[in-house]
């Protein structure tokens, strides 16, 4: 029993914010379907696996465990890349880490916008000083590599950056052919393959990409906060020998291939505090991945996915990307039931089935439902509940007759 001594009572007494009521109850979780874009379900193991003690960021132990994680992003991608590691932060740090490492002010750089993701890169990129040019196609499409060939003779930029798997529009973008195409024109080959990553067929090495990210908590099912990036020789020797620092200290990418032991040196330098438990995380969600085999992942996403979109069609629900072959098979668009407000279907679904789907984003809102089946989640049987969770509220949420 400790002795309250004067200087705290005075103290005390000064203090003018009370403890919050809120936080004298515990807080627990509410048990959902994550069937939305994203994030996924976790799983009990990868939950477990982040519940594990913490140690040291600098530990031995530790830079065994971010070694692991190296390989098994290496694998996940399907590249050699010594630069490989995982950025502490989501899908958009990885986003910024690419292109304030790889962009200097006034460079051209060229973003393909299909949807939300390439309007966010060229976004970030004007930020950052760069001559931001845009290629552009209807949500739901998707570009020819004789648009990109010209689109890189027109601009001449140093950076071109594609979104694989475009979830806002349900567009899996195909990339055979465009690392070949930006090489000729000397310029580097940046994918965004957030929502794809696991879920499609990708090859970075053979697919001429330079710089490849990712985010933990989709196909990985692991817990936003971590997020997996690559980077070719070819963009390691733009990224590091730049006429200026980066923009950012904390993705400068000369200090984070230090402290992931990627760039050949013994000694590694206090840089940040990684995030311990969600490395754990993310190091078991790639053992994961690692034991079904990245092609039956693939295979299984695209199954599930087709079986998906039959049963939606039966239904009379129509498909927002017309193209099967560009169909994202994570993340599904539906086009929104007319006469119903999309905004009372997903809240409808959620109160009554515990379940997440969610509207449209950027281009494609109020235009669509969007469905995400990855990882964990992507089963016949997620499929089934998602159907008739959907037949449920087209029965009995309000359809204008209008």
């Amino acid at each position: 029993q400790y002795t309250r001594l004067n200087v705290f009572d005075s103290a005390m007494s000064s203090l003018y914010v009370p403890p919050p009521k809120c936080l004298e109850k515990r807080f627990v979780a509410p048990q959902r379907h994550m069937f939305g874009p994203g994030p996924s379900n976790v799983p009990p193991r990868i939950l477990a696996a982040g519940a594990e003690p913490v140690i040291g960021h600098m530990h031995p132990e530790m830079f065994e465990i971010m070694s692991d994680i190296r390989s098994g992003i290496q694998y996940a991608f399907q590249t050699r890349n010594k630069v490989t590691l995982a950025v502490s932060g989501t899908g958009h740090a990885a986003m910024e880490c690419a292109i304030f490492n790889a962009v200097e002010p006034g460079e051209d750089v060229l973003m393909a916008v299909n949807g939300i993701w390439g309007e966010r890169a060229a976004e970030i990129a004007e930020r950052i000083g760069a001559r931001v040019n845009t290629i552009r196609t209807p949500a739901g499409s998707c570009f020819t590599n004789e648009d990109i060939n010209q689109a890189l003779a027109r601009h001449k930029p140093c950076v071109v950056l594609f979104t694989h798997g475009e979830s806002s529009t349900g567009v899996l973008h195909p990339l055979d052919g465009i690392g070949d195409i930006c090489h000729r024109h000397n310029c580097l080959f940046v994918v965004d393959c957030v929502a794809s990553m696991g879920g499609a067929p990708l090859y970075m090495d053979t697919q001429g990409i330079d710089i490849l990210y990712t985010g933990s908590q989709k196909v990985l099912n692991a817990p936003p906060g971590t997020a997996p990036i690559s980077f070719s020789e070819r963009a390691c020797e733009k990224v590091f020998n730049r006429k200026t620092k980066p923009v950012s200290f904390f993705l400068d990418m000369s200090w984070l291939a230090n402290y992931w032991g990627c760039d050949g040196k013994l000694a590694r330098i206090y840089h940040h505090t990684g995030p311990v438990t969600n490395f754990y995380s993310l190091r078991e969600s790639l053992a994961v991945l690692a034991e079904q085999g990245l092609e039956n992942s693939w295979c299984r996403h695209q199954e599930v996915a087709e079986y998906f979109h039959e049963g939606l069609e039966n239904m009379g629900l129509r498909l927002f990307v017309k193209d099967k072959n560009v169909r994202l098979p994570t993340v599904t668009t539906i086009v929104a039931p007319p006469g119903y407000d999309w905004k009372e279907i997903t809240s409808y679904i959620m109160k009554n089935h515990k379940l997440e789907i969610s509207g449209g984003l950027g281009p494609s809102v109020g235009q669509v439902l969007r469905v995400g089946l990855m990882g964990c989640n992507s089963s016949k049987a997620s499929v089934d509940m998602v159907l008739e969770a959907l037949k449920d509220a087209l029965k009995h949420c309000h359809k204008s007759r209008v």
